[in-house]
């Protein structure tokens, strides 16, 4: 009886100095993304990558390769289905203490997923009214809806916008408007209502050709997709960076296939022909390039790849000190 009891007795003090487990307070999911910017530096200059959202664009509008093969080029990229998601970027750009944005997102032209580009640039650290200079690639309207806030103001109420002179001269025509087909002029009003309160103001500039438009900022033509589009080179202390606008809509397929349009280009040959002038000059001058519909930050490098090329992303990086 007094053996049970001490063997009793010595088995609950011995239990009373085992670990006991922690009681954790209940961690719900955040379910947010961190915030859309991504900072980069060519020579002396910032740039930061900006995601405006996405959208989910039908493989079927790449014309130029079988159905079959697209959808291996896709696959192999461990993208599946007959949707591709597909990024919305925009460039900010600090040159001396002047800010430069290369487009400005769709705003909600295409429904909720889209129209981030402000509050991006304020989670960077920056607002959309310190935009001294909007430089946009083309007029469609993943690209130039976002001129405007939700108020239908300028959401870059103090930035001059350059555009191409072609390039504003079609999109902002009403008889054009009037001949394009009747599901595609609402792209026409998008850009010309998008455009009316900078032109009102006095700020709507345009260039021609291969036009320096900052410090270390310089035009170059890239016709195809739409009549006057334009690529930009950026440089500073011999470092590129060439942001290629829409040159590209799907990396899976155009990159190992630049002969891949898209039924958006508005002449298909030319923007072939100009995808794949700038791919080879990319590759052999190893050039950073970016690309308003590459996978954000949309920044890296292009290599040639048997008789096409690859896209090689840029590896997340702190700043490099000066």
């Amino acid at each position: 009886m007094i053996r049970r009891s001490i063997t009793a007795l010595a088995v609950a003090i011995g239990a009373s100095f085992l670990p006991v487990s922690p009681a954790f307070a209940e961690a719900p999911a955040v379910k947010t993304q961190a915030p859309g910017y991504y900072r980069a530096t060519v020579g002396d200059l910032e740039i930061t990558a900006l995601y405006d959202g996405y959208v989910d664009l039908a493989a079927n509008l790449l014309l130029g390769a079988s159905k079959a093969e697209v959808q291996r080029l896709l696959a192999s990229s461990f993208i599946a289905g007959e949707k591709v998601q597909t990024a919305v970027n925009t460039y900010l750009i600090n040159v001396g203490g002047k800010l430069v944005l290369v487009d400005t997102g769709a705003a909600k032209a295409f429904g909720p997923t889209l129209g981030f580009v402000g509050e991006q640039i304020r989670a960077a650290g920056y607002t959309p009214e310190q935009v001294d200079i909007v430089l946009l690639t083309h007029l469609h309207a993943d690209h130039v809806a976002g001129l405007l806030g939700a108020d239908g103001k300028p959401l870059f109420p103090n930035a001059e916008v350059r555009v191409d002179q072609t390039e504003s001269d079609f999109w902002l025509s009403e008889a054009n408007a009037a001949k394009a087909p009747k599901d595609f002029q609402p792209f026409f009003q998008i850009a010309r209502t998008s455009a009316a309160p900078y032109q009102a103001a006095g700020k709507w500039k345009t260039f021609s050709g291969a036009a320096e438009l900052a410090p270390g900022v310089k035009a170059v033509p890239a016709i195809g997709h739409t009549p006057g589009h334009a690529a930009y080179l950026i440089e500073s202390k011999g470092e590129r960076l060439l942001i290629l606008g829409d040159a590209v809509h799907a990396h899976a397929v155009q990159f190992a296939r630049p002969q891949v349009a898209i039924e958006f280009d508005s002449d298909k040959k030319q923007a072939v022909a100009t995808r794949k002038k700038l791919f080879a000059w990319a590759a052999k001058e190893k050039l950073l390039v970016s690309g308003m519909h590459l996978p954000f930050p949309g920044l890296g490098h292009v290599r040639a790849d048997g008789k096409g090329y690859a896209w090689v992303p840029v590896e997340y990086s702190p700043l490099r000190s000066k």
